[in-house]
């Protein structure tokens, strides 16, 4: 946990240009801490929600899983969303939601003058501010309504209910399907991109939403005040925002890669120069790793023309554009361990371990008492915690355990891959595609393989973070090979929770190798065979060093937990 004295440093940080309302410190986000959902209405009382377990409450979410949810496809947008219409006497539910941004802005404490600005996402989430801006003519729609700090944790939060049709074409059309393809290098380029007029109608959308963000966080904001602006749903508004209120501090941060300057420049020459700009009108712009860092700082030069150079006192990259010098920081977002230990080992882990030993093991095992939580099964196990996203290189990884059955069968009935694969934008034909190929080529494997005492592959694919997280300690391989990550925290996690030590296979293009490489065993995504020789090499290691090198990356991936990668970003902010 950061002291209270860090806290404070970081809070009084933020230049206070004299007395004024508004808040002091402000994050802007695409997704906040809360979401809601519709219930139906309660037979016993129309008049209020009812709490969860009673009759008419809907079931609680599951919790988030420990992978960010993914994004839609270019080759298949979504349709538009149509305006929500909630029943007449329908409940809301909350469901807090968890993650660096969460732990981090708790850390600066409830008198600490902040607020979040996000976005309604869904019907519930649009029927929460319509309720919250009942009676006050000026709330709601674009400019917002604050929510109840009953369902925040205590938080000041500000939802935008932006048009649906101006939400989905910036969300779905440019966010999701055009510069999450960029940053992730997934464009098929003999077939895509294709920007047409369908696309200037979604980039008009896109920026319109940035606007509304950039209104609202104007509005928010007292005099001097710090501003956190997250990813690349929301590029254009530190530069936005600096044109309403030049008096403030703000601050970029993208938890993608960022693409090099070839990749980059598929985007058309106008908008390509509209993002670089949009971010660079922060005081600083931050990143998950120095690679990342650079490679802005590449696209910077060869788009824009930019000078980049290096602050002599912090020795971070600037960017010198258009008048103005942005200082360019990295800070590797690390895992939560305080909390991870300890709801690892919550009752529906310990429940959901035995489960999964029981089926590792499959019928006839007899080593010890079926189903005990500290019974050790006889099979090595390698686990991958992820969600049906095209960049996270499920299919590979699956061939990669199969060349591992072909090329060592001394492995066959003696491993079993335990491959959490949470399907995600079902809605969209490629993500159906990808995650029926995932279960596919897992089937192929199991008939290949699989005997009458033994499943190689065990898939699962209802999302249940308990599970990921009993998965995560009985990992004797962690297997991470995303195609390209901006950093990936399951890589992180997994030590932070193994029981008895857990080996790493971890793509270099995972922002997470940055930092975990040397006590890892470092993979080509794309290469199967190498991924092949890492698994064998990860499931013979030596115990004692398996459980060394699993110390150091949990040392490593704890380094800058949220609250204080939070709180260093505040902190270099009010010094830019």
């Amino acid at each position: 946990m950061v002291s209270v004295h860090g806290e404070q440093e970081a809070v009084d940080s933020v230049p206070a240009t004299g007395p004024g309302p508004g808040a002091r410190v402000l994050v802007a986000s695409n997704r906040g801490p809360v979401a809601y959902a519709l219930t139906p209405p309660p037979t016993h009382s129309p008049s209020r929600t009812p709490p969860p377990g009673e009759a008419g409450a809907a079931d609680a979410p599951a919790e988030p899983p420990a992978t960010p949810e993914p994004p839609t496809t270019s080759a298949t947008p979504a349709a538009p969303a149509a305006p929500a219409v909630a029943p007449a006497a329908a409940g809301l539910t909350a469901k807090r939601g968890g993650g660096g941004l969460v732990s981090g802005l708790s850390a600066i404490g409830a008198d600490a003058d902040s607020v979040w600005v996000c976005a309604a996402l869904g019907d519930g989430d649009r029927e929460a501010v319509r309720r919250a801006a009942a009676g006050d003519p000026t709330a709601g729609g674009r400019r917002g309504a604050p929510l109840d700090p009953a369902d925040t944790g205590g938080q000041r939060v500000r939802m935008l209910d932006i048009e649906p049709e101006v939400f989905t074409a910036a969300y779905n059309g440019v966010a999701n399907s055009v510069l999450w393809f960029v940053h992730h290098l997934l464009y098929q380029t003999p077939l895509e991109p294709v920007f047409d007029e369908e696309f200037r109608r979604q980039w008009e959308a896109y920026e319109a939403y940035n606007a509304a963000f950039a209104d609202a966080l104007a509005r928010e904001a007292g005099p001097g005040a710090a501003v956190l602006v997250q990813d690349y749903h929301l590029a254009l508004v530190p530069a936005l925002l600096r044109q309403r209120r030049p008096d403030l501090r703000v601050g970029h941060f993208s938890h993608t890669p960022w693409a090099p300057p070839d990749y980059f420049r598929l985007l058309p020459d106008d908008v390509a120069a509209a993002v670089l700009h949009g971010i660079l009108g922060g005081d600083r712009a931050a990143f998950l790793t120095t690679r990342w860092a650079e490679a802005f700082a590449d696209c910077c030069a060869r788009v824009l023309g930019a000078r980049i150079g290096r602050d002599a006192a912090t020795g971070e990259l600037t960017v010198e554009s258009a008048g103005r010098t942005t200082r360019l920081g990295v800070h590797g977002l690390g895992a939560d361990a305080e909390f991870l230990r300890s709801r690892s080992r919550a009752a529906d882990v310990t429940e959901r371990l035995a489960a999964l030993r029981a089926q590792i093991e499959g019928p006839g095992a007899t080593d010890g008492p079926a189903g005990s939580e500290h019974r050790a099964p006889a099979r090595k196990v390698i686990v991958r915690v992820d969600r049906t996203e095209l960049s996270k290189n499920i299919v590979r990884g699956l061939h990669a355990y199969r060349l591992l059955l072909t090329d060592h069968p001394e492995w066959r009935e003696r491993v079993v891959h335990v491959a959490f694969a949470y399907p995600s934008r079902q809605d969209l034909a490629v993500y159906r595609a990808y995650t029926a190929e995932v279960q596919r080529v897992a089937d192929a494997i199991n008939e290949e393989f699989g005997t009458a005492t033994w499943q190689p592959v065990a898939l699962h694919v209802k999302d249940d973070f308990a599970r990921s997280l009993a998965a995560y300690r009985i990992a004797d391989v962690a297997l991470v090979n995303p195609i390209r990550d901006g950093m990936n925290l399951v890589a992180k996690e997994v030590p932070v929770v193994s029981d008895a030590g857990c080996a790493l296979v971890l793509s270099r293009e995972a922002g997470a190798h940055a930092e975990l490489a040397d006590d890892a065993l470092p993979v080509n995504p794309y290469d199967v065979q190498e991924t092949a020789r890492a698994l064998h090499e990860a499931l013979r290691m030596d115990p004692a060093e398996r459980a060394e090198r699993t110390k150091r990356l949990a040392a490593a991936a704890t380094a800058l937990p949220p609250q204080e990668w939070f709180l260093a970003q505040l902190r270099a902010l009010g010094a830019a």
